[in-house]
């Protein structure tokens, strides 16, 4: 079983073309649409979101297939939330993929360390501001959000279909408060034992190198936290990696499923 964690600004159905690749293969795979996004829950309280939450989210969802491990695979959010759970509940997974999405620590580091990663993720300190980002993105039918989209990605990567698609998710009813209670939960860490920072299982980081948000540094960072892991780093894909090159990702991924 594979199941697939998407990222801000996406649901479900941002993994459509490797649901359709992996599925053809004879994985059973799952994408959810994560607490928060579309269809999903929708705790009111900022601290619902928290990291501990999301993490035992996907956990228990794990449990409640059936199956004794799973491959994990994440995206932006989804990838930090993926990283988190291979932390935490390492006994649940057979392997973990990562795209475009920092180990927690790793980017702690990297933002403290160079200033130029600080700047590319200076949009958290604004989405801190309570209800003024949704109404800036809900503004000319989510037009300053679909913009994002689509220039953080390659020409043509998102088409007006799609976009439709997403509108209609960012449209539901308390999602766009949600999504963003994710990067305010930021600031509101519980008091629990410290998670471990090893990833034990194995590991494969794909990352687009054009990422605007996140540097290609910290796929590199990132996999110093892992006891047996590898990456590979896509020259000319953005940020939108498994949008853009949805072919070689999903051949990479299962190629690494299949590895014994």
């Amino acid at each position: 079983m594979v199941l697939l964690l998407h990222g801000f600004p996406e649901f479900w159905y941002g993994w459509s073309n490797q649901l359709s690749d992996l599925a053809n293969k004879g994985f059973r795979v799952w994408a959810p649409d994560q607490r928060g996004y579309n269809l999903s829950d929708k705790p009111k309280k900022v601290k619902d979101y928290r990291m501990d939450h999301l993490a035992a989210d996907v956990a228990g969802l794990i449990k409640a297939s059936g199956k004794e491990k799973v491959i994990l695979v994440g995206h932006d959010w989804g990838g930090i939330v993926a990283w988190r759970v291979a932390r935490e509940y390492p006994e649940l997974l057979h392997k973990l993929v990562i795209l475009n999405a920092p180990h927690e620590v790793a980017m702690g580091s990297q933002i403290v360390r160079h200033p130029l990663q600080l700047v590319k993720s200076s949009y958290i300190a604004f989405f801190q501001l309570r209800g003024l980002p949704e109404r800036i993105f809900g503004m000319s039918n989510w037009k300053v959000l679909e913009k994002t989209l689509v220039n953080s990605s390659q020409k043509g990567t998102f088409t007006e279909e799609e976009l439709q698609n997403y509108r209609v998710a960012w449209s539901q009813p308390g999602a766009m408060r949600s999504m963003i209670n994710w990067y305010r939960a930021l600031v509101n860490k519980p008091t629990k034992p410290a998670i471990p920072s090893r990833v034990t299982v194995p590991t494969l980081v794909i990352w687009g190198a054009k990422d605007q948000f996140l540097g290609p540094e910290l796929a590199s960072k990132s996999l110093e936290f892992c006891d047996n892991g590898r990456g590979i780093l896509l020259g000319e894909a953005t940020h939108w990696v498994h949008h853009e090159e949805p072919e070689r990702v999903s051949n990479l991924m299962i190629d690494f499923i299949a590895e014994k």
